[in-house]
């Protein structure tokens, strides 16, 4: 009888994975720390469970403690594991060993990281294949493909000759899905399996992962801070904070009516179970308090930028010099954007939103069309008239911890557009940036501290405040929460809404998550291929989309199927 077989056949009553009390802690140069503290999970063979929290919940860790490979100086300190009635604590190097891939599968969170890039795809499946004692030789590698073929991905023996760099970060997810999968485990763990990825691609690999799992009977564990996502995959939720299960039921419940005050925050703050709710708001015809965006009154406003039939052709480089060829990265888009509004631009990796921002910010030059700032078409501007511009526009980047200067004091990264601009003298600067940081909710002593003393929230606010140091008319927001917990996630989304109340700010918000458009935009203009398909207000494209891409982008948000 084949794995697969026995564990169709498997008692579905009697627990597959039970942890117990579970203690994990983490050596340091001051002593022990602890991760996990008293959690308890039980997982039955053929279900679908997720573990939620914010960064340094310790839901990863419990996680890695099952599989055995807790990092670094990471141990477990007490109570109890039993996987198929066999207790892992207690269990020798070998045993674990033998488990790990045959019964305990997992997907790692970063694809790019957890995939050797000199090393062919189908290489690295054979690997697995090997050491799981599945297959060698030629059955290695017609294996290999029909292990790729089965996680989704196309032509998959030439796939298996290619190498990480040549894969999308959707292929590459579905590439680690096939390795996780190849000793076809009794439970996969799946760590963070979606988080980089695009809805759209998100949508597709989960529903192509259920499917697999199902077909295989494999008990299915998520790792995530995506409470729509969780609710709609998993049957059962366990809430994590600070290293303790401080919920667990079953899914639909525990987003219904959760009892305990941090799960409330997280369903509060979850963009997909808000947007939930305010839809749900208005098709009840309630004045929903928790859309963010000031919605139609943004149509009165006069245009602080006109963007008119953009175009941005880049050359792509061939095998041989002059060998090259175009690729139109931004085809005609044609979009305006209302002064004190938020105008949200949507699309996938790769439709050209981000092009658009870099040419608005003056970063790219157009091949063809213009943008007009404050009735001045930017492409005339002289090197002065450029510095000046640069006052008046600025922007928020997506990776907060690429975007700060390590090598900077959190009061020098705020301080330096101010000196650049020779604005004020020195006591004015301190005292400005003393402000900015006051303005975006940290205390006056961040300012002595570096980026890497910073939560990731934290640096993208003293980004925020860095942006608003020579008090811009327009920030372009380039996906500036998508790396981002859901609960930092609402803190600097509510921080972005109140300052635009504040200040009077025009922004540019430029993201693939239509969930945290419904919160925060008054208008959309979704992208597709280079081109704008779609455009009106927010309660338009939500009510009434007409384009089918918008339609799918919609279909795809994580809990878009949840009755709130």
């Amino acid at each position: 009888m084949s794995q697969s077989t026995r564990r169709l056949v498997a008692d579905p009553h009697t627990p597959l994975l039970e942890v117990r009390d579970l203690q994990v802690a983490f050596r340091s140069t001051t002593g022990v720390v602890p991760a996990v503290r008293g959690a308890n999970l039980t997982i039955y063979p053929g279900q679908a469970v997720a573990i939620v929290g914010e960064s340094g919940s310790g839901k990863s860790t419990l996680a890695h403690a099952v599989i055995g490979l807790l990092p670094g100086t990471g141990h477990v300190t007490g109570g109890s594991m039993r996987f198929d009635g066999k207790e892992l604590t207690t269990a020798s190097r070998k045993e674990i060993e033998d488990l790990r891939g045959k019964e305990i599968g997992l997907v790692p969170q970063d694809p790019m990281t957890n995939l050797n890039p000199v090393w062919t795809i189908g290489f690295q499946v054979r690997e697995a294949l090997k050491a799981n004692g599945i297959a060698t030789g030629k059955a290695a590698h017609a294996r290999a493909a029909a292990v790729l073929a089965e996680a989704g991905l196309p032509d998959a023996e030439r796939r298996a000759k290619q190498y990480p760099h040549e894969f999308s970060g959707g292929m590459r997810q579905r590439a680690l899905i096939g390795i996780g999968l190849a000793g076809e485990p009794r439970l996969l763990i799946a760590d963070e399996l979606t988080s980089a990825l695009d809805v759209t691609v998100q949508k597709v690999i989960l529903d192509h992962l259920e499917t697999l799992t199902r077909d295989h009977g494999t008990a299915l564990l998520f790792i995530t801070h995506d409470l729509g996502l969780a609710a709609e995959r998993a049957e059962h939720l366990v809430v994590m904070h600070r290293g303790r299960v401080v919920e667990s039921g079953p899914s639909r419940d525990i987003i219904r009516e959760p009892h305990h005050p941090y799960t409330k925050r997280l369903v509060d703050s979850a963009p997909s179970l808000a947007s939930r709710r305010i839809q749900s708001a208005k098709q009840r015809g309630v004045k929903s308090a928790e859309l963010l965006a000031k919605g139609d009154d943004v149509h009165s406003a006069p245009q602080i930028v006109e963007i008119e039939h953009l175009t941005k052709v880049f050359t792509i480089r061939g095998s041989r010099p002059g060998a090259g060829t175009d690729f139109k990265a931004v085809d005609d888009v044609t979009l305006s954007i209302p002064r004190g509004s938020t105008t949200a631009l949507v699309g996938e990796s790769g439709s050209g939103k981000s092009t658009v921002a870099n040419i608005v910010l003056g970063l790219l030059p157009a091949t063809e069309g213009r943008v007009v700032f404050e009735g001045t078409d930017i492409a005339t501007l002289d090197s002065k008239a450029w510095f000046k511009f640069r006052r008046r526009v600025q922007p928020v980047f997506q990776n907060p911890y690429g975007s700060l200067d390590p090598m900077y004091s959190i009061f020098r990264i705020i301080e330096e557009p101010l000196r650049v601009h020779r604005v004020g003298d020195v006591k004015s600067r301190a005292a400005r940036v003393a402000e900015l940081l006051e303005l975006v909710a940290l205390p006056t002593s961040t300012m002595r501290r570096y980026p890497n003393e910073l939560s990731g929230g934290q640096r993208q606010r003293v980004a925020v405040a860095r942006a608003l140091a020579l008090e811009p008319t327009l920030v372009v927001l380039d996906e500036a929460v998508s790396a981002l917990d859901v609960l930092v996630q609402a803190q600097v989304l509510n921080l972005l809404t109140d300052l635009q109340h504040e200040l009077g700010l025009t922004y540019l918000f430029i993201t693939h998550d239509l969930a945290v458009v419904r919160q925060i935009a008054d208008e959309v203009a979704v992208m597709s291929k280079g081109s704008i398909v779609e455009t009106g207000t927010t309660d338009e494209i939500f009510n009434n989309a007409q384009h089918p891409y918008t339609q799918q982008l919609l279909a795809a948000i994580p809990g878009a199927t949840l009755q709130l």
